[in-house]
């Protein structure tokens, strides 16, 4: 931030070294010093809500521990960003992975839903894959920003929204609004009732998503986290998702460093490490096998 420029509020450096400090140790999201122009705008604006007029006014009531405030805190520098069937490929391989699985209940756990499209979309490939039966998938949907979260229950998303899914979607997934509704859309209640949205810091040492997950998206939220913190998540989930299970991560994320927890199944999606090398093995022998086979054929032509 340049010292030339004016600002409503003195931001210091010193301020913007304890804010990233904050909110690292508390949601694990790490800022570069590229984010201090960002982080004064969003901030300035929970100074003016609050009537402080100093930012070391407002990292004093931070930690005094208004749980309000910290509450806007978070929501303030959380970011957003989502779309239905955003990276449409992990639908595509989604579609697939709950065809193959027509017997049992499924549970998908939408890590970090935002607003919800995500959790959403979850729901409506599965009610694609199962027409007669969509009940039998269930999706957990859950974020850090509280504010997010109302809106996705509400599951009402303006028009433009849903102007690039098919028009069989559109009619068979929403209700369109009209009157003061007019130019929203509403996620079909046999679509929401697919899907339970909760709270949930993914750097809390117990989560309240604890039962065997046949999918995890954990998508374009890992980017905010630093290395460590990354693979202490990732730790927590292995155990959650079962052995067959598929990790859904963000077009810009790769787990290279998490290689003995999980490993690339296809684009941007992960398996067990344990899964991939059994699958590995497997391959092999079958490979070798094709091989003597080859083999004893020749001879036998021969």
């Amino acid at each position: 931030m340049s010292p030339t420029v004016s600002r409503e509020f003195e931001f210091t450096p010193r301020d913007f070294a304890e804010i990233r400090a904050l909110i690292h140790s508390h949601a694990g999201i790490y800022l570069t010093d590229a984010k201090m122009d960002m982080v004064y705008s969003r901030l300035a604006r929970r100074l003016r809500a609050t009537g402080l007029k100093t930012f070391r006014d407002y990292l004093a009531r931070l930690k005094s521990g208004d749980e309000a405030e910290w509450e806007a805190f978070v929501n303030s520098l959380t970011t957003n960003l989502t779309a239905f069937f955003r990276e449409a490929h992990h639908f595509a391989i989604l579609r697939e992975f709950l065809a193959e699985r027509p017997a049992r209940p499924i549970t998908i756990w939408s890590a970090a839903c935002s607003t919800g499209e995500e959790a959403y979309s979850i729901a409506m490939t599965a009610a694609e894959v199962f027409p007669n039966d969509p009940g039998r998938v269930r999706v957990i949907a859950s974020d850090l920003d509280t504010q997010v979260l109302a809106r996705a229950r509400e599951g009402i998303y303006p028009l433009e929204k849903v102007e690039r899914l098919s028009v069989a979607q559109r009619q068979r997934f929403f209700l369109k609004g009209k009157g003061q509704r007019a130019g929203f859309v509403r996620v079909r209640p046999e679509i929401q009732a697919m899907v339970s949205f909760l709270r949930v810091n993914l750097l809390d040492p117990v989560w309240p998503v604890r039962e065997p997950l046949d999918a995890i998206f954990c998508r374009n939220v890992m980017i905010y986290f630093d290395k460590p913190t990354q693979y202490r998540i990732l730790q927590k989930m292995k155990p959650l998702l079962k052995p067959d299970g598929l990790l859904f991560v963000g077009h810009s994320e790769a787990l290279y460093h998490a290689a003995d927890l999980f490993r690339l199944k296809g684009q941007t999606v992960y398996v067990h490490a344990e899964a991939a090398a059994h699958g590995l093995r497997h391959g092999q022998r079958h490979a070798q096998g094709m091989v003597r086979a080859g083999g004893q054929a020749q001879g036998h032509v021969g």
